[in-house]
């Protein structure tokens, strides 16, 4: 049987950076998603979002292709939400994701960045965090 232990942390926005994601809609729309990643088979380990952006812990399975978790939960969750009429214009994520890959010893902290989500963007736009993940990842060797 094969051993799999590959972490990711993959970040998406709303279309165009929209304040889709409401306080009301925040905790239904993670409901959701972590439900329907169960019944895929997919294992989220944490998972946190703000007003136009998501951030989600994975643990990618023996069968499980990086471009597929995320189309199987970005594709389910916007239909649900657009079928569900749960915000008042459509709903849509941006195309684009970021992906990075998460070693064993740096889980715990990817796991408070994530859980820590607002309070981090009372300081920084996703944008400057953006730009500090792409400067991290690309500096390292």
């Amino acid at each position: 049987m094969p051993f799999i232990n590959v972490y990711i942390h993959i970040i998406w926005t709303t279309k165009n950076r929209e304040l889709l994601i409401t306080k009301e809609l925040k905790p239904i729309l993670l409901d959701y998603i972590k439900k329907n990643s169960l019944n895929k088979g997919i294992f989220i380990d944490r998972m946190n979002c703000v007003g136009n952006h998501i951030h989600i812990l994975v643990s990618l399975g023996v069968e499980q292709t990086i471009s597929k978790t995320i189309m199987l939960l970005k594709g389910e969750s916007s239909f649900w939400i657009n079928k569900e009429k749960l915000t008042k214009t459509k709903f849509e994520w941006q195309e684009e994701y970021a992906v990075f890959s998460v070693k064993g010893n740096d889980l715990e902290k990817v796991r408070i960045y994530i859980d820590t989500q607002e309070e981090h963007h009372k300081k920084k736009t996703f944008e400057m965090e953006y730009d500090e993940f792409i400067n991290e990842y690309n500096h390292l060797g």
